[in-house]
């Protein structure tokens, strides 16, 4: 049954999760945290700031992983099925129906009207993982992590996934338990 329960959390997020990646983080993490509690939220927030860091799609490299986490190699064989699946069918089935449809005004519409509802998605994501956070680490920790990232990214234009991987060790170095 663990099996079935994983390739359903992955296939259901990616399918639902139009838009790619961004879209379906907060999809994953309702089913994993949520759903099914595989995680909590603080573990998936960490899971999810790995898998910032590291190259590739970030749906494939988070079902992978939870999916051994719950299931061992097969598990992780499963979610990775799951997360391509919706894709790869949609490509296979749907591929002339939007070559034939791509200028049409309703589709344009209904990929507008998807953004605000994944931009809320994202948002609602970001203050849970702020929340916990703040819980966890302590207001210094997560302010000075805070602007010092947001200056990192936006003044020095340092990549995402330098600035991460400084958090993470930042937060390796001086959060290893105490909260100040």
């Amino acid at each position: 049954m663990t099996y079935v329960e994983i390739f359903w959390a992955f296939f259901i997020a990616n399918l639902l999760g139009y838009g790619g990646g961004p879209a379906t983080i907060p999809l994953i993490q309702n089913e994993v945290v949520n759903q099914y509690e595989w995680m909590n939220l603080n573990e998936f927030s960490e899971l999810l700031a790995i898998a910032n860091a590291l190259p590739g799609p970030i749906a494939t490299k988070m079902g992978g992983f939870i999916g051994y986490e719950v299931g061992g190699v097969l598990g992780a064989v499963v979610a990775l099925i799951a997360t391509v699946a919706p894709s790869a069918i949609a490509v296979i089935i749907l591929f002339k129906f939007a070559s034939m449809f791509k200028d049409s005004l309703q589709i344009k519409f209904m990929t507008r009207s998807v953004q605000p509802v994944i931009a809320i998605l994202l948002g609602v994501l970001a203050l849970q993982f702020f929340y916990t956070s703040f819980e966890d680490s302590g207001i210094i920790h997560l302010l000075l992590l805070s602007v010092v990232s947001y200056f990192s990214l936006e003044k020095f234009r340092i990549h995402p996934a330098l600035v991460i991987l400084g958090a993470l060790l930042y937060g390796g170095v001086f959060l290893s338990g105490a909260v100040i």
